[in-house]
């Protein structure tokens, strides 16, 4: 059994199993990238030792935690043969979970590692990461501006990208959920987050879309959206025709009825007369008209959200505003205009 400080663990995670020992329920609330869920305690016995811990102290919920988990020690021992070469382990806090687990499973041959501080020295090397402060590029527009298509492009050019969207299942708007896998916890998210910000060269810069600070029901942590709201900005104008069409393609095709669920998430900030207008044409087919409507409302709190950001914006026209051929036309102008301090 070896003992790893992060930056040590995450370079064997690349290339080992990762086992989460904590409960399903902390498993599922957020895990390390890759992990599978292998816990020590079920979630109602971890109930049973922190109450014992508690009321009655170490040696009492020490005694109790062996009375549930040895009973299952060969189970475990099967169950990790399942998984080949080094295993890496971690727990809460790098504390009795993880360290009892790998002795198991070293006494049984295994090769184990575990990460100091566990999952919590984890969060907190990944907040740490972001808050030093990272060099990013947002890509600013309105509603429909194809800012995720173009993200993409830059992507496959090589180009180091931050999709919050894609990390967050939702794209954004009233109507972001709609066509997306179930959204991750604020946790997970964040965890996510982690990941791609410590797989970057934190020297070059990080390209990513403007977004309010709440993606559906996910939140952006406070270290990064502060960033976003006073790094280089470069905002994109399609025309509206443009924007209306990429619209059309994306949400025209899903039912009626998660449409209007999605109006009338916004019908107080549309007003009485453009919500009923927005209903009676989705309920026509006429989908445009829709789109029409609701771009308008998105247009006015894209340019409120705008105005309230002390961010350093630079109006970029483009020959095309497809992604393919938009995107290398914005690294070049990048690289002459956005100096970092």
């Amino acid at each position: 059994m070896t003992v790893l400080k992060v930056e040590e663990f995450i370079g064997k995670m690349k290339e080992n199993v990762v086992l989460d020992i904590r409960t399903p329920a902390e498993f599922a609330e957020g895990h390390l990238p890759n992990a599978i869920s292998f816990p020590l305690f079920t979630d109602e016995e971890r109930v049973i030792v922190g109450t014992l811990y508690k009321q009655q102290g170490r040696d009492t919920a020490v005694l109790k935690g062996l009375d549930l988990v040895g009973p299952k020690l060969k189970k475990y021992v099967l169950q990790a043969r399942k998984y080949p070469g080094a295993l890496c382990l971690y727990c809460w806090r790098g504390g009795m979970r993880s360290s009892s687990m790998a002795w198991l499973l070293a006494t049984a041959g295994r090769e184990v590692f575990v990460l100091e501080g566990g999952y919590k020295a984890y969060r907190t090397y990944g907040r740490e990461l972001v808050s030093n402060g990272l060099k990013l590029i947002m890509l600013s527009g309105p509603t429909g501006s194809g800012k995720t298509e173009i993200l993409h492009q830059l992507a496959e050019m090589g180009q180091q990208v931050l999709d919050l969207e894609g990390l967050a299942n939702h794209r954004g708007s009233s109507f972001g959920g709609i066509g997306q896998p179930p959204q991750p916890s604020t946790e997970q998210f964040t965890n996510l987050i982690f990941e791609k910000v410590i797989g970057f060269d934190r020297s070059k810069p990080i390209w990513v879309e403007g977004e309010s600070q709440a993606i559906g029901r996910v939140s952006i942590l406070n270290e990064l959206f502060l960033q976003m709201n006073n790094c280089q900005t470069i905002r994109i104008d399609p025309p509206k025709s443009e924007r209306v069409e990429r619209l059309l393609r994306d949400y025209a095709g899903f039912p009626a009825e998660e449409l209007q669920v999605s109006v009338e998430k916004i019908s107080k900030r549309l007003g009485g007369k453009d919500t009923q207008d927005t209903l009676e044409a989705l309920h026509a087919g006429d989908y445009r008209k829709v789109v029409e409507i609701t771009l308008g409302y998105y247009d006015k709190s894209y340019d409120f959200s705008m105005a309230r950001r002390d961010t350093k914006m630079i109006s970029f026209v483009a020959k095309s505003y497809s992604p393919e051929l938009i995107a290398p036309e914005l690294v070049d102008f990048a690289e002459r205009e956005i100096q970092f301090d």
